[in-house]
């Protein structure tokens, strides 16, 4: 039985709705990582990352390699990348206090200063 979107969605979001889950993605931006250098990176215990790194891989948002006796996680850069963007340019244009987003009244003046800003050529 095909799932629905809604379904899909669900998962994909509660997946990331996770502070630590979201850190070991931004970390594996950086480059693929054993178990124990996120741990150490995110200053969490080795079991709490395991924990974290497995409906990441369920949701094939990283990947994972056995190299000799290791494993290392990477980030699936195609489907997390484009993400990645959009939370940032979401947070530069709706947040930029700090990561305190704007209310209606704030949110309204940066429309008034965008707009403003705006130069239009006419020929």
């Amino acid at each position: 039985m095909k799932r629905n979107l809604s379904e899909t969605c669900y998962d994909f979001f509660s997946t990331l709705a996770n502070p630590t889950r979201l850190a070991i993605l931004e970390l594996l931006r950086g480059g693929p990582k054993n178990v124990t250098d996120i741990a150490n990176n995110l200053n969490q215990e080795q079991s709490m990352v395991s924990h974290n790194l497995k409906p990441l891989e369920k949701c094939r948002f990283i990947f994972s390699e056995r190299k000799k006796r290791e494993r290392l996680y990477s980030l699936n850069r195609e489907t997390m990348e484009p993400l990645f963007k959009t939370f940032i340019y979401h947070s530069e244009k709706y947040c930029p206090a700090g990561g305190r987003c704007l209310t209606e009244g704030e949110l309204r003046e940066q429309k008034r200063k965008d707009a403003s800003s705006k130069v239009f050529v006419t020929h």
